[in-house]
C-alpha cells in the first residue's frame, strides 16, 4: 500500500509515430540512437519479512504482491524466454536481506539501476484507513430527558436537558479497485540525476552514452531532461494501458495516479520508465477474498501481461501510444 497525500489523475494523449534526432557530443561527432528494444525487466513486489503492508481480515499485501510478481514473471518469461527478468526479492523478506525498510526501498532502486533495466513493474496491494471489513459507528436516533447537575458551590443546581440517544451501527468498508502511479511530475530533477547516473550502455538499447560527458554540462543536463521526459510519457502510457486493461475486465479503475509532495521513492529513484500497480483494497472484505483466489491473481495478472505486451510491441515498433527514445512522437 502506498500512503497518499495529494493525487491526480494523468491525462494520456495517443502520441504519434516517432522521428529521429541526433545527440552531438563534440563537434563533428554524434551518436545515433538504435531502435528501442525491451531486454530487461524489474519485477518489484512490494514490502515483506518485517514490513508487510497493508493487512486485511486474513491476509497482508506483501504475501498477495509476492503471489502475483512471481506469477507475472512466469507470464512474461514463458511469453518472452530471452527477456532478462530480475526480482526485487522472491521471498517473504525485506530486499536486501536487512531490517531497515528504508534501506530496503533503497536497495530495490539500486538493484533496477545496476542491473541496467529498461522498465520497473511493482506490485502492490491498496487500503484504507479504516478497519478491514468494516467497523461499528454511532448516530444518533433522538433524545431523552434527563437531570444533570451545573455550576459549582451555592450556585450548583440540577437542570433538565435533552440528552442525545445513540444507535450502533455496522459501517462496511467498500473502498475497493485499482489504480496505477507514475512518480510525481515535481520529482522529475530527482528522476533525471538516476538517470544520468546510469544510462551508460543500459535501457533499452540505447547507443550514445551520457557516461562519456561531464554530468554537469549543460549537454548532459539538457539529455537528461529529454531522457526524463521520454521515461514520463512512456511510464504515463503502460499505466494508462494497464488500467484500460482493468476497466475491461470490470474492475474499479481510479486511473493513473501521482502522488505529490513526498512521491514514491521506487518510481523516482530509478532510471528508467516505472509504474507502481494497486491491484486491488485488502481493506474490503470481497476484493481481499479476490486478491487471495487464484481466479482473482490470475485475472490481475493477465491484465497487466496484456498491458506490457502491448507497451514492448509499441515500444519495439515506434507505433501506438508510445514515445521512442529518439525523442520523436
Amino acid at each position: 500500500m502506498t500512503k497518499k497525500i495529494w493525487i491526480y489523475p494523468v491525462i494520456i494523449g495517443i502520441f504519434g509515430i516517432a522521428t529521429a534526432f541526433t545527440f552531438h557530443h563534440s563537434p563533428g561527432k554524434s551518436v545515433v540512437t538504435s531502435p528501442p528494444v525491451l531486454r530487461t525487466l524489474i519485477i518489484d513486489p512490494g514490502h515483506g519479512g518485517r514490513d508487510p503492508g497493508a493487512h486485511g481480515l486474513h491476509s497482508h499485501e506483501a504475501d498477495l504482491a509476492l503471489q502475483m510478481s512471481l506469477k507475472f514473471g512466469k507470464a512474461v518469461q514463458e511469453a518472452f524466454p530471452d527477456m532478462k527478468i530480475i526480482y526485487t526479492r522472491t521471498t517473504d523478506v525485506l530486499p536486501g536481506g536487512g531490517n531497515d525498510i528504508k534501506q530496503a526501498l533503497r536497495y530495490r532502486a539500486d538493484l533496477a539501476n545496476k542491473s541496467k533495466g529498461d522498465l520497473y513493474i511493482s506490485f502492490h496491494c491498496n487500503a484504507t484507513n479504516e478497519p478491514a471489513g468494516g467497523w461499528y459507528a454511532k448516530r444518533v436516533i433522538g433524545h431523552k430527558k434527563k437531570q444533570v447537575w451545573q455550576g459549582k458551590g451555592k450556585r450548583r443546581k440540577k437542570v433538565t436537558i435533552l440528552a442525545p440517544i445513540y444507535e450502533s451501527y455496522w459501517v462496511e468498508n467498500t473502498r475497493k479497485g485499482t489504480e496505477t502511479y507514475i512518480w510525481a511530475a515535481d520529482r522529475s530533477g530527482i528522476k533525471g540525476q538516476q538517470i544520468s547516473e546510469t544510462a551508460d550502455d543500459g535501457g533499452e538499447q540505447v547507443e550514445d552514452s551520457l557516461n562519456v560527458l561531464d554530468l554537469n554540462s549543460p549537454e548532459a543536463k539538457i539529455k537528461a531532461q529529454l531522457y526524463t521526459k521520454y521515461y514520463f510519457d512512456n511510464s504515463a502510457y503502460l499505466a494508462y494501458l494497464v488500467e484500460e486493461q482493468f476497466k475491461q475486465a470490470g474492475r474499479n479503475s481510479n486511473g493513473v495516479q501521482q502522488r505529490n509532495s513526498k512521491g514514491i521513492w521506487v518510481l523516482q529513484a530509478t532510471g528508467m520508465p516505472s509504474i507502481l500497480v494497486e491491484t486491488g483494497f485488502v481493506t474490503n472484505k470481497e476484493e481481499e477474498n479476490y486478491l487471495n483466489s487464484d481466479k482473482g491473481q490470475d485475472e490481475i495478472v493477465s491484465n497487466v501481461f496484456e498491458a506490457f505486451k502491448q507497451y514492448k510491441s509499441d515500444l519495439e515498433s515506434n507505433k501506438g501510444g508510445i514515445k521512442s527514445k529518439s525523442g520523436g512522437r
